[in-house]
């Protein structure tokens, strides 16, 4: 395989990686920020809403961005956001998991069933119209979007009527979708990434999540980045139970579950059936490139990342920084952003809304004090020059 193109809410490291493993990619995502077009043989913008929807995206769309790209796509790979597009009006090979499969892992309402099935520990969850049912602070989230932008923690019933009212009003940007509520876990969030065949499944990588970190962003929830690896005294229990539960779901490829390492333990909170976020922080720390084990995968070889699943050979970091108001890229912040250690990169003149991600940070290091200090560095120096150079 050759031509392989991305389709996602943001692909670029997706489309790096498959560019770094001698693949000629291409993509379709909603910010075609400046490295992804550098590493992109080919790349399209999504026209999208203030708040991303799978809905608002037409199959009719879609295709007619593909077929402006004009080439013969070997593969299909759907990245965030697109794990539940009905594909089979595209044309091309779609490289994911099942729909049916993607249909019932995605919805954490029917997610959380599943886990009860398997035994495997996981909050208690309900539907909305239910929370009284669930013992105060309960987590609220939608049902079937992550990130993390819309999760609410509501500790009071007061905080009950509070949301309430607030998903009638149609102007707020979740209220059209469905919500759960889920017992609320007080713990480290964290994650397992693992390449699976139908046959075996392999933990590469045990990952801290940095979510809601303060110095990245004022929401609450948010997901802000990774650093790889993530030392725990649980990690091995947290890989056995992210291979077994890939292999029951019968997942494919480059897969995530995500965990809340409670007072007790790990907890599965879910599992992102595609290639992830830390995808970055992985491939730095194992040498292992994910794009090319997924693709592998998928032909049945998981057998390739075994000798290099076991240990990280150094941390890694990537830190996302979030907008604290709106604001436009000039040409000279631009430059600066340029010549620093970081993706993601928005182009000269994009309008950045608050709440939106500006820029993602990255460092290497022998320890995670080291990376962690490399971030906060490099982000205190971004914002000065945001600040400097606001257009």
């Amino acid at each position: 395989m050759r031509n392989i193109l991305v389709i996602g809410f943001s692909t670029r490291n997706i489309v790096c990686s498959g560019s770094r493993a001698g693949y000629k990619m291409y993509s379709i995502d909603a910010f075609c920020d400046h490295d992804l077009v550098q590493c992109a043989a080919g790349a399209r913008k999504l026209k999208i809403a203030e708040t991303f929807d799978i809905k608002d995206i037409s199959t009719i769309q879609l295709t007619e961005m593909i077929k402006d790209l004009n080439v013969e796509f070997d593969a299909i790979i759907p990245g965030s956001g697109f794990e539940t597009m009905d594909w089979e009006l595209l044309y091309g090979k779609v490289l994911g998991n099942e729909p049916h499969i993607m249909a019932s892992v995605s919805d954490k309402y029917n997610f959380s069933s599943i886990m009860e099935r398997l035994s495997i520990p996981h909050p208690k969850t309900v539907l909305l119209c239910e929370i009284e049912s669930l013992r105060l602070p309960v987590m609220v989230k939608p049902a079937c979007s992550g990130g993390g932008i819309f999760n609410m923690k509501v500790e009071t019933e007061r905080d009950i009527g509070i949301l309430r009212e607030k998903l009638k009003d149609k102007s707020f940007p979740a209220a059209k979708g469905r919500f759960i509520a889920q017992e609320y876990i007080t713990g480290i969030p964290a994650s397992v990434s693992v390449i699976s065949t139908k046959e075996k499944a392999v933990a590469v990588a045990v990952n801290e999540q940095l979510v809601g970190t303060p110095w990245l962003t004022d929401i609450p929830f948010a997901y802000c980045g990774n650093i790889t690896p993530y030392e725990t005294p649980w990690a091995l229990k947290m890989k056995l139970v992210a291979e077994e539960l890939v292999l029951s779901l019968g997942l494919v490829g480059s897969n995530g579950v995500d965990f809340i390492i409670g007072e007790d333990g790990p907890v599965v909170i879910e599992v992102n059936a595609r290639l992830q976020g830390s995808l970055d922080t992985v491939e730095m720390a194992t040498g292992i490139n994910m794009f090319d084990a997924h693709m592998r995968a998928f032909e049945g070889c998981a057998d390739i990342v075994a000798d290099k699943a076991t240990r990280a050979t150094r941390y890694a970091g990537r830190a996302i920084l979030y907008a604290e108001k709106d604001i436009v890229i000039s040409s000279a912040a631009h430059r600066e952003l340029l010549g620093m250690n970081v993706c993601d990169i928005p182009v000269s003149g994009q309008l950045i809304k608050y709440g939106e991600p500006v820029v993602s940070v990255i460092s290497t290091g022998e320890s995670r004090e080291e990376v962690l200090s490399g971030l906060k560095e490099c982000i205190m120096f971004i914002r000065e020059t945001l600040n400097l150079f606001q257009s």
